[in-house]
């Protein structure tokens, strides 16, 4: 399959990147999961490997199954098996470092997937998650700008869950300030398991006696989970964010159970993490990516990183989901009876 190293470099090319000409062997990219809990990362995968198969590169996969030990002998089998590059969605920030290093000490490139590595030899790629954060509050903020919120967090080992947390705040900082808004209840959601968001969901119910006007949850999976523990009170149709456009939470947003699920179009994001692990494989160095920025992470690490832009769907623009193919009309209606623009057909 030698022949497919022109593919490669026409694809990077198009990436705006330089393959160096004593690229002669066809690439391999090793991905490493977390996990596949989350319906997403079967959409992020499946991009991941149409890039990869576009260029005539090979994909080979892991998942860690939710262990960050797994995953560091995951990493290791990658590398076993000959990947020119990996791409790597970290279950633990911290436990990644000595598979980064492994990398490193053969030369292969790291592309941190949607999550960030602090370590500068980590490519960071992923959506403006503090960004996302904002969009989440804001939604939240214009149904509901007074009472008593809930945070339903993500994991505690993924620095994104503080991203957003920090990208909440700012948006509702003001209205706490003046005493619009009380915080009631906030808690991490392990594993960002909608069972754990549930649990937690369920146990501020309690705590609170109901008392409950708004929810802050930090991904679709978590808002999920504060759905179920707010329909089992009776209490569903409360505020409640998500991010990731999952075709439940968007089903839910037709139907009134949540507010806004901040779009991530990962198809985008697994497109350009195939694209920029071949040209990093390729040689190309890191701060020549296209849209590479330099980048400082909250530890201090500066660091090499591309963000993509996010979108918040509400009722108001739910068209823009089925209009790009992500959702069909069908999945996103059903079970709706006078719903929003496009379930009112």
């Amino acid at each position: 399959m030698k022949s497919t190293i022109l593919s490669v470099a026409a694809l990077a090319a198009v990436a705006g990147l330089t393959l160096p000409a004593a690229a002669q062997d066809d690439l391999t990219v090793g991905v490493s999961w977390s996990n596949f809990q989350e319906e997403r990362w079967k959409t992020d995968e499946a991009a991941i490997q149409a890039a990869l198969e576009e260029a005539g590169a090979s994909y080979i996969s892991t998942d860690a199954q939710s262990s960050s030990s797994k995953q560091l002998s995951d990493i290791e089998s990658l590398i076993a098996q000959g990947a020119d590059a990996l791409i790597i969605l970290a279950q633990d920030s911290q436990a990644i470092g000595p598979a980064v290093q492994a990398a490193a000490d053969e030369g292969i490139p790291v592309v941190g997937y949607d999550r960030l590595i602090d370590d500068d030899r980590a490519f960071y790629l992923t959506f403006d998650n503090v960004e996302v954060g904002r969009m989440q509050a804001r939604a939240v903020f214009e149904a509901q700008p007074t009472g008593n919120y809930v945070m339903i967090k993500g994991s505690p080992t993924d620095p994104n869950a503080d991203f957003l947390r920090g990208g909440q705040q700012e948006v509702l900082q003001d209205a706490i300030d003046s005493g619009d808004i009380t915080i009631v209840g906030e808690a991490y959601t392990d594993q960002w398991l909608p069972a754990n968001a549930q649990r937690n969901m369920e146990q501020i119910l309690t705590a609170e006696d109901n008392n409950v006007d708004a929810v802050v949850a930090s991904n679709d999976g978590t808002a999920g989970g504060a759905v179920a523990a707010l329909t089992a009170q009776g209490m569903q149709g409360i505020p409640v964010s998500g991010q990731d456009a999952d075709h439940a939470a968007l089903n839910r947003i037709a139907s009134g159970t949540q507010t806004v699920s901040v779009w991530k179009d990962s198809r985008e994001l697994g497109r350009e993490a195939g694209e920029i692990a071949l040209a990093m494989a390729g040689g190309t160095e890191m701060s020549d990516v296209e849209g590479a920025e330099e980048w400082t992470s909250p530890d201090g690490t500066t660091l090499w990183a591309k963000f993509l832009a996010p979108v918040p769907v509400t009722q108001d623009n739910l068209d823009v989901v089925v209009d790009a193919g992500w959702i069909s009309q069908e999945a996103l209606c059903q079970g709706v009876e006078n719903g929003p623009a496009p379930c009112d057909q």
